[in-house]
């Protein structure tokens, strides 16, 4: 996977600047990065797909929307993200195929234990090349 995202500093939890072409290259990327810091995706084997439809006020609040959903799948269903495949977005919804492998602690191996994807600091903006998204993750 390529890195489309950065960590930055910030105290206690952890804070990332995500990248992406287009709208829906940003949420696609922003799912991913979430689960990269979960989970290693590479050590998982897709067992089934989720879809998903989510709202939000703005960009920013659809982002947080979006995440939540994804991180609850992995704290509410056990369920570890693979692969995210954004089908529609706009300022305010969006629809995602997510491809999900169920945890398995023989061969998996947290990264960190994300309790909530916040509002602080919380930015989804354009930027020359593309888009941009700031987000604080509670760990």
């Amino acid at each position: 996977m390529n890195l489309t995202y950065q960590l930055l500093d910030h105290t206690a939890d952890l804070r990332v600047r995500i990248i992406g072409e287009s709208k829906a290259e940003l949420f696609q990327n922003a799912g991913l990065t979430l689960a990269d810091l979960i989970c290693d995706p590479d050590t998982l084997a897709s067992t089934q797909t989720v879809s998903i439809d989510v709202i939000g006020d703005d960009p920013a609040d659809l982002m947080v929307n979006f995440l939540r959903e994804l991180l609850y799948l992995w704290t509410g269903k056990e369920k570890l993200v693979k692969m995210v495949s954004i089908l529609d977005v706009s300022d305010t919804a969006l629809t995602a195929s997510i491809a999900v492998a169920n945890y398995d602690s023989q061969n998996h191996t947290i990264l960190n234990e994300i309790k909530a994807v916040t509002y602080h600091q919380i930015a989804v903006e354009p930027i020359e090349d593309g888009w941009q998204a700031t987000v604080v993750f509670d760990i």
